[in-house]
């Protein structure tokens, strides 16, 4: 595919050897597109200067980033690790893409709000014009202040996913993680299904759209409604327990974003390009039929 009609597209997506960098890739190379990936740390200057210079990327594809081991809890007791990643290195790789005239993809998230009076479980989504109300997590806290930043930047295209699910149970997917507590919450939440939307982080990279916008199907589902998909397609003996908030809260360092995105943007955007994205209870549906089909259990 051409740029301006002069340069063959080049992808370099940051994050090296990553859950969602490997799905970005694969999906690129499926595309017939030439990719490379990288484990440069974004908060080194010249090391990211020197990449750059070295691909030539006509595109960055930003997965990388600080989300904690085994979860954003550890973020907590590691700021100083989390701030050079999530905010020095996101700010840094940006501005180095638009010093060097190439359009710069982040995959953000869109865990930076909470259910409020104006936004009841069951109410209007938020916004990526809504100020963010989530602060509970220090990572939620080090996203947030960097997208008020990096959205300015004419170069940039933030991409908020939330609770991403790929096709398989890897460790990473949200269907995976929730499979595996003892107990769950059970409250509605906007999702990100890799399959549907991955293919539009492409289309949007290759348009050189920029700006924010919230990337998940469309939708809310509760964590009971997606174990009984599961249940119902992929795994019939599966069984789990609920707890509240409170009891969650008890055994967390850190709060965990709530909320129903508003997708109306994202939608508007995908139709000029002929590319849907299904209702959050069909693409689930989809998904476990996939892997279903591919003999996951």
């Amino acid at each position: 595919m051409a740029t301006n009609g002069t340069k063959t597209n080049r992808f370099l997506v940051w994050g090296g050897k990553g859950w969602i960098t490997g799905h970005i890739e694969a999906l690129l190379k499926s595309q017939g597109k030439e990719v490379f990936t990288t484990t440069v740390r974004m908060e080194d200057r010249e090391a990211v200067k020197a990449e750059l210079h070295k691909i030539k990327p006509t595109h960055v594809l930003n997965c990388a980033g600080c989300t904690g081991r085994p979860n954003v809890d550890w973020c907590e007791d590691h700021k100083e690790d989390t701030i050079r990643s999530n905010v020095i290195g996101t700010l840094n790789l940006t501005d180095c893409c638009f010093l060097a005239g190439i359009h710069c993809t982040v995959l953000a998230t869109g865990c930076l709000y909470y259910y409020d009076d104006s936004h009841p479980v069951g109410g209007p989504g938020f916004k990526e014009t809504d100020r963010t109300n989530f602060t509970d997590s220090f990572y939620s806290e080090t996203k947030g202040h960097v997208e008020e930043i990096i959205k300015f930047y004419t170069n940039c295209l933030v991409l908020r996913l939330r609770m991403p699910v790929s096709d398989d149970l890897h460790p990473r997917s949200f269907v995976t993680k929730i499979s595996k507590y003892e107990r769950v919450v059970d409250i509605p939440n906007s999702n990100t299904i890799l399959t549907d939307l991955l293919p539009a982080s492409i289309l949007m990279a290759e348009h050189h759209d920029t700006g924010v916008y919230n990337f998940t199907n469309p939708g809310a589902i509760s964590h009971n409604e997606v174990l009984t998909l599961f249940k119902d397609i992929v795994r019939p003996d599966f069984t789990w327990k609920n707890f509240t908030l409170e009891e969650q809260a008890k055994v967390l360092k850190a709060g965990r974003s709530n909320c129903l995105l508003d997708t109306t943007k994202l939608e508007k955007k995908l139709k000029e390009y002929d590319y849907s994205v299904p209702e959050v209870h069909e693409a689930y549906r989809r998904c476990f039929e996939r892997m279903k089909a591919a003999g996951v259990k």
